[in-house]
């Protein structure tokens, strides 16, 4: 069984201190929700997040949408062999179900995500909801998950080909994989501390959900899921 857990990822509800900027008001405006309510998005509130620390690692949805997409769909998801988290940079830890399924559109991906932060799980009343969200270090979600290794993907680790890694992951109890959904830029040290092993698998930076897309397959062919 392979975890893969998104790490410092760019998803969170707009801070309150820009939550009065112009930008934030109309967008939420448009939508008919109160401006704490809505996601913060780049594209829809650049100026108002030069205020913010950081900023150049927040606000993009889009990237952790394309990932779950990549993973949730695969043959290793639909035959049991994959559990996805997300940890975002807002210290949320994310937890899905193996049946879930989100929405293509991003518009809707992105309602959901609002009314997942905002209820703290989707849908709002099952005992066993789709996604739920609860406050959590890294650490907690490590402690909770149990892997028997933890491997973080990332550009500024030791190179290594990604079957050749694959082929040990597969020989794991529960492998965990670390898979940075923001922008650019290196890990945390704090996340970095929570892996066995940092591997880069290619000599450029490459987008999360080619690196989601790539590891799902290898880890497949690996693990004899057809």
């Amino acid at each position: 069984m392979l975890t893969i857990l998104f790490v410092e990822t760019a998803l969170e509800l707009v801070p309150g201190s820009i939550v009065g900027h112009p930008s934030v008001v109309k967008n939420a405006r448009r939508q008919g929700k109160r401006p704490e309510e809505t996601l913060l998005d780049r594209s829809l509130h650049h100026r108002a997040m030069l205020r913010l620390p950081m900023a150049e690692k927040k606000g993009r949805p889009d990237i952790i949408h394309f990932c779950l997409l990549e993973a949730l769909g695969s043959p290793l998801n639909r035959k049991g062999g994959l559990t996805v988290w997300a940890h975002t940079q807002a210290g949320v830890a994310i937890e899905l179900a193996r049946d879930v399924r989100v929405p293509r559109d991003c518009l809707r991906f992105n309602s959901l995500m609002e009314r997942l932060l905002v209820d703290g799980q989707v849908p709002p009343a099952p005992e066993k909801p789709l996604m739920s969200v609860h406050a959590a270090s890294l650490g907690e979600i490590k402690a909770r998950i149990k892997p028997s290794r933890t491997v973080a993907l990332t550009s500024h680790g030791a190179q290594a080909r990604l079957d050749d890694l694959c082929v040990r992951l597969a020989a794991e109890e529960s492998p965990l994989v670390f898979i940075g959904a923001y922008p650019h830029g290196p890990m945390q040290p704090e996340t970095l501390s929570q892996a066995d092993e940092a591997v880069s698998i290619y000599s450029e930076p490459l987008e999360a959900w080619t690196v989601t897309s790539r590891l799902v397959y290898e880890y497949e062919k690996a693990s004899g899921v057809t």
